[in-house]
């Protein structure tokens, strides 16, 4: 018990694995990738997947932490969003109750993932009876936004992200209702920076399918560029005042992308927002 347990949904969008699962590998004691052994979506929708993938697996896999979870996650009679709760209780059962869950999405990068693995392990006592005590952790996104060709667009405020938690009694995607408590740690999210096929598939095929205006957001989306961003304000998929202004960075490579975000100085909330966030978080669950 008391193991830092990460969990992967896999799906469509499986290479972006090759991103996201290095970053965590040497923290994490096992690595679960949830797929649905029919490989339908939420939505039903079928997709593939390149069976070079699951060789890339084996070869980084050195010491054999990597574990291939296949169910029937798809339930015809459910919701995108009921199947994506279903699936994440499922694997969550897997990864196993007295540990820290960590669920993360295949466009979702850590950095410095050693450092918040350290954070969780000083909060083990949250781990003795979880479903007395049940918590969240939120890390924040940094939320990218937009590919150009001289570099990417991204939000310039970081949004939470309830990835961990103690007691995995989802509600809403991630979201088990319980009380949060905040890390300044950072995940880089490669939301929206994809082509417009891609985020097309994307928005049919999740959670929130009912919830986004495909039309109007792709309108948007395409609209924006490094000249004219400044211009503009509100672009969040769901409400979109959430996301009200984007920054520009120069760069060439995904690497570019990770190294010069960290050396801006807004990627990590204040060490007062945190105080301020956990304080209230501890008052609203006092008599809980």
């Amino acid at each position: 018990m008391n193991k830092i347990q990460v969990g992967f949904l896999v799906s469509y969008d499986y290479e972006l694995l090759k991103n996201a699962i290095p970053p965590i590998y040497k923290e994490s004691d096992t690595i679960f990738l949830a797929v649905d052994k029919n490989r339908k979506t939420w939505k039903g929708e079928i997709f593939s997947i390149d069976p070079m993938f699951f060789e890339w697996i084996k070869k980084i896999d050195t010491d054999k932490k990597i574990v291939i979870y296949e169910e029937d996650f798809y339930q015809p009679q459910l919701t995108a969003m009921e199947c994506e709760v279903r699936e994440r209780k499922m694997l969550a059962n897997e990864m196993g109750i007295g540990n820290w869950i960590i669920q993360l999405d295949a466009d979702e990068y850590f950095i410095d993932f050693k450092n918040f693995v350290t954070y969780l392990k000083s909060q083990n006592k949250f781990l003795k009876h979880p479903e007395k005590h049940p918590v969240q952790i939120s890390p924040f996104l940094i939320n990218l936004y937009k590919r150009l060709e001289n570099g990417i667009l991204y939000v310039n405020e970081a949004s939470k992200v309830m990835a961990v938690t103690n007691y995995p009694d989802y509600k809403f995607g991630r979201n088990t209702k319980a009380r949060i408590i905040y890390h300044d740690s950072v995940i880089l999210h490669e939301c929206l920076s994809r082509t417009k096929e891609e985020l097309i598939q994307k928005f049919s095929n999740w959670g929130h399918d009912v919830d986004v205006n495909i039309d109007s957001f792709i309108k948007k989306w395409e609209t924006v560029n490094d000249t004219n961003y400044h211009t503009m304000s509100d672009f969040f998929y769901l409400e979109p005042h959430k996301w009200k202004t984007l920054e520009f960075i120069k760069a060439d490579t995904f690497s570019d992308i990770l190294t010069n975000i960290e050396k801006t100085d807004k990627i990590r909330p204040s060490a007062f927002f945190i105080w301020k966030k956990n304080f209230g978080q501890w008052f609203k669950h006092l008599f809980k």
